[in-house]
């Protein structure tokens, strides 16, 4: 009698490599000890049930609790294989998801819990604490507005005004863009109180004062400056033209020329190792006084008056669209159309003038001549009238770009102003230009955590401690791809060389800058293959390919953690 085979195969990807990880971040540990749980909870731990979770997260992109069950069933030995020999599929129900979300929402326990992360992602993975980007976020959903709730109706930054928000507040680490610390507040309240209390926890989090904070206008509020210079911290953020309003800024662009202050180009070098001019400036200062706990805080800050390169000719782009547009319409006031009102009088022509110039936004630039003619025809006779003379007004209007103003609003586009407390020696106008340039990594964390691969936005979970524990589980998950991303990078940057195989339809591609999603990609299609008979069981993954094995070296990990799923580990 012929012995049956049992064959099952079970897809590995890159749920060992995620596993090994975060194992190696000590998440699982740091959630068990900050986040209690009931007494009387059985199977895996909270810290082992939301490390899986994380894998699944990453690897499926996806952070629906309906699927997860129904993934670790088909991913259940190789979950197994990865030292976590006592897990079962139903330690992955919604009902355990949902325990873990309602656990996230605890601010006393996750404050202590993102506390440590922070010291110790900083400490073991040996990383620069000098530079910190504080932004804002909001996540949107379908979900109706509850007045005491999360959810409520308020500025959107997904252009979403008619859908309920929560807002995200991130406090990320440069230059890799990992997070540090996050907020999560309702979706109505403004930015600019919210700074203040994420850079505490950083500061207190990292055990450092002396780090540079870097946010945008609404970071700019004066109370806010003067408590980081309090706090012996520094800052720099663009000031809002509430601030420095236009008139002013202009001023102060025609001041410095006229002193004669010597203006600083910023360059950076392309791919062709060209110098190209990205902006140029000059530096003023200005002293400030605040009240901060009852005492007065005194300091000079540091100014830049910065003019973009790309903003000042998309600037001048603009207006000289403008410009063609005002210049046609001025021509079409005295077309005849049907339907449209004839302009009979020499006022209203002045009032249609006026209406296009501000219209357009072109005050000033242009100079419109207006000329009348007038013409005397004979009327003919009609119905027992006589013949007789009538006097006709004819109107032509004319203009010229006022060349001088054009070229002086033209100077005067593209520029901002910058406020730092910073010293010279550490922080030049050069490298504040650039600093600032740099916003993207907290852009680029925001992107990842509302599109792929998290995909928080629209947020459909129904219960706000289920939303906060949910935005606090991925900005986890954030942190993972951000360490995984960034020790790569640096590993090949201290080989100096770069990984090829990454891009699909082109291997011969290289980079030393891989993205975590490209990395994790390379390992699809790796199987677990298991068969079984009455008498033994024998387990085979897929040889792993050399760009696989070279990525796990990057990242310090042997093969094993894939060879352990076999017999042969």
């Amino acid at each position: 009698m012929k012995e049956t085979l049992n064959i099952e195969t079970e897809r590995a990807d890159d749920i060992p490599l995620l596993l090994a990880h975060i194992q190696r971040m000590n998440l699982a540990e740091l959630l068990d000890k900050h986040i209690p749980v009931h007494g009387n909870r059985k199977g895996l731990s909270l810290g082992n049930v939301t490390m899986i979770w994380l894998s699944h997260i990453l690897s499926e992109a996806s952070h629906r609790m309906n699927q997860v069950q129904q993934w670790a069933e088909r991913k259940r030995e190789v979950i197994r294989g990865c030292g976590l020999e006592t897990f079962e599929t139903k330690d992955m129900t919604d009902d355990r998801l949902a325990d873990v979300l309602h656990a996230l929402s605890s601010d006393i326990h996750w404050s202590a819990f993102e506390q440590e992360l922070m010291g110790n992602l900083v400490r073991v993975y040996d990383l620069q604490k000098e530079c910190i980007r504080v932004d804002t976020t909001t996540v949107s959903s379908y979900a109706e507005v509850n007045e005491e709730g999360l959810l409520q109706l308020g500025y959107s930054k997904d252009h979403r005004p008619d859908l309920a928000q929560l807002k995200v507040v991130l406090a990320s680490l440069d230059p890799l863009g990992m997070p540090l610390a996050s907020e999560v507040l309702s979706g109505e309240q403004a930015d600019d109180p919210v700074y203040l209390p994420i850079i505490a926890r950083v500061r207190d989090g990292l055990g450092k004062k002396g780090l540079l904070y870097i946010g945008d206008c609404k970071m700019s509020a004066l109370q806010t400056r003067a408590s980081i210079q309090f706090q012996s911290d520094f800052y720099l953020c663009p000031l809002s033209s509430v601030q420095v309003p236009l008139d002013q800024l202009q001023q102060e662009i025609d001041t410095v020329r006229s002193e004669g202050l010597p203006v600083k180009i910023v360059y950076r070098v392309n791919d062709k190792n060209d110098r190209i001019c990205i902006a140029k400036g000059y530096e003023t200062s200005q002293a400030l006084t605040a009240e901060i706990n009852g005492q007065m805080q005194t300091w000079t800050e540091r100014r830049f008056l910065i003019q973009s390169t790309r903003s000042a000719e998309a600037a001048t782009h603009f207006l000289q669209e403008r410009i063609k547009k005002a210049e046609q319409a001025l021509q079409n006031l005295l077309v005849r159309k049907q339907g449209k009102t004839h302009l009979k009088t020499r006022t209203e022509i002045d009032e249609a003038i006026q209406e296009v110039m501000k219209k357009f936004r072109v005050e000033g630039l242009l100079d419109v001549l207006v000329q009348e003619e007038s013409h005397e025809r004979q009327v003919r006779a009609y119905r027992g009238k006589l013949s007789s003379p009538r006097q006709e007004v004819f109107f032509t209007i004319s203009s010229e770009r006022n060349e001088k103003a054009l070229e002086y609003a033209i100077s005067h586009l593209g520029w901002r102003v910058y406020a730092t407390n910073q010293k010279t020696a550490d922080l030049t106008l050069e490298q504040a230009v650039e600093a600032y340039r740099d916003e993207y990594r907290v852009e680029r964390c925001f992107e990842r955590l509302k599109g792929h691969p998290l995909s928080l936005a629209p947020m459909y979970v129904q219960r706000d401690d289920h939303r906060v524990g949910l935005v606090r589980l991925l900005t986890i998950a954030l942190r993972v791809l951000t360490v995984l991303e960034s020790v790569v990078r640096q590993n090949l940057e201290k080989q100096k060389r770069e990984l090829s195989g990454l891009y699909a339809g082109n291997p011969k591609r290289r980079t030393n800058q891989p993205t975590a999603e490209r990395l994790l990609e390379a390992f699809s299609e790796v199987t677990l293959t298991i068969v079984r008979t009455s008498e033994f069981i024998q387990r085979h993954i897929t040889p792993l390919s050399s760009l696989q094995k070279d990525i796990l070296a990057l990242l310090g990990f042997a093969p094993a953690i894939y060879l352990q799923l076999t017999d042969d580990s």
